[in-house]
């Protein structure tokens, strides 16, 4: 498998699928959450209502992903996960991990060969970039898939400076 970096707009990304760093309602929100479902249009919103009226009724767990279309996005799906809140007292590095083992299953279960991804929980959820690199990167690496490229789509410097330090380790 291919990992690349783009200093960019996950919402621009023509790829396969990408992966939504969602809040558990699956409703839309800050940050990524917010911008896909604004640029993806309000079929992304109709297939996350349908999710939680069904199965995910209680809302996403952390660690886990799902799949619904991309609706307006250049991409054919969307993989929303739900990454944990970071702690400085309790190791929620695999939830972490979690977040990108479950997107490139649910990759996997769709036939997607390109996933993007962005830096999961680094935002609002305050998980420090060079640790969230560091787990990505090595999750990412470990995991058994047969998507072919998998894309960091970094909003700026900072994170994709700590994505390249992570990929060149």
């Amino acid at each position: 498998m291919k990992v690349t970096l783009v200093q960019g707009d996950l919402t621009e990304q023509q790829a396969d699928a990408i992966v939504n760093a969602a809040n558990s309602s699956l409703l839309g929100g800050g940050g990524v959450d917010g911008a896909i479902h604004r640029r993806g249009g309000p079929e992304i919103l109709e297939a996350c209502r349908k999710l939680r009226a069904g199965h995910y009724g209680g809302g996403l767990p952390t660690g886990r992903a799902v799949a619904t279309t991309a609706g307006l996005l250049p991409a054919r799906w969307v993989i929303h996960t739900v990454g944990p809140v970071y702690s400085g007292s309790q190791d929620r590095s695999e939830l972490l991990a979690s977040c990108h083992h479950e997107s490139l299953r649910v990759a996997d279960s769709l036939g997607a060969r390109t996933v993007a991804f962005p830096a999961i929980s680094t935002g609002v959820y305050g998980w420090p970039l060079d640790d969230a690199a560091r787990i990505a990167v090595a999750a990412v690496r470990a995991a058994e898939t047969s998507v072919e490229e998998v894309r960091f789509v970094l909003f700026d410097a900072a994170a994709y400076d700590a994505f390249l330090t992570r990929l060149s380790a």
